[in-house]
């Protein structure tokens, strides 16, 4: 039964720590963040199973980490205010052709990496992205302006 306590503690750890350190962050890792990563993962067996080596406690362990995955995932589809506490919710970084830059700050999202993440999509400047959301996956959505300057193709004129 200690393993399992362990586990939960340790579960609720390292979602709160995914929480801390950001969405922006999380949707693309460095290669030192996914050193550091992977090992809190040995540093988490070892505070999980304190030398205890055998295939029950390795059980025990993944089993906790997987009901409380499961049980968290059952929340957040039957219970909105789950969802928002585990995944948190969408934020406008750009709007009416500014970025929010208060908002930026917060999550922690440079100027660089968004319009590196823009460039991506294939929009070349500030003038063509009518909305940007930062999804709670981490991820950038945009909503591009419609017009001759977004690359649409241009309205035939009469005449």
């Amino acid at each position: 039964m200690d393993i399992v306590i362990r586990a939960a503690v340790v579960f609720l750890f390292l979602w709160f720590i995914t929480r801390v350190v950001g969405r922006s962050t999380l949707g693309e890792l460095s290669s030192f963040q996914l050193i550091v990563f992977i090992t809190m993962g040995d540093l988490v067996q070892q505070a999980v199973t304190q030398q205890d080596y055998s295939v029950t406690a390795a059980v025990l362990a993944v089993g906790t980490f997987a009901i409380l995955t499961i049980a968290i995932s059952w929340a957040n589809a039957r219970w909105r205010p789950a969802a928002r506490l585990t995944h948190g919710l969408p934020v406008v970084v750009f709007a009416d052709g500014e970025p929010a830059l208060p908002v930026m700050r917060r999550e922690r999202l440079s100027l660089d990496d968004f319009m590196a993440a823009a460039r991506g999509q294939g929009i070349t400047s500030f003038a063509q992205i009518r909305l940007a959301v930062l999804e709670t996956n981490g991820q950038l959505s945009f909503i591009t302006t419609q017009g001759p300057e977004a690359g649409a193709p241009e309205e035939p004129k009469p005449g």
